[in-house]
């Protein structure tokens, strides 16, 4: 533990920091595997509204700086792709 009075405050910023980076994360992946699993049961209509809010999430993680702004868009990419093969299906 820190004794200077600048690092211990470091310190509490980064630990808040951490927390909000992971649940941020949790709940971003967890948006991107609605629409996996509405993909995978076949659900086009339940994979296409959860397809809007897995963008947002991406968007907002890209611009945080939580995950790359090429590997959000490529995440995008690849949801769409696979969510617009599904409905054309239908």
């Amino acid at each position: 533990m820190p004794n200077i009075k600048s690092a211990i405050k470091r310190v509490k910023q980064s630990e808040k920091r951490r927390a909000l980076n992971a649940s941020q994360k949790s709940a971003l992946r967890t948006s991107i595997k609605a629409v996996e699993t509405a993909i995978a049961n076949n659900d086009g209509q339940n994979a296409s509204t959860a397809l809007l809010p897995a963008f947002k999430k991406l968007d907002k993680a890209a611009g945080k700086g939580l995950v790359h702004k090429n590997a959000a868009a490529r995440k995008k990419s690849r949801l769409a792709k696979a969510v617009n093969k599904l409905t054309s299906q239908a």
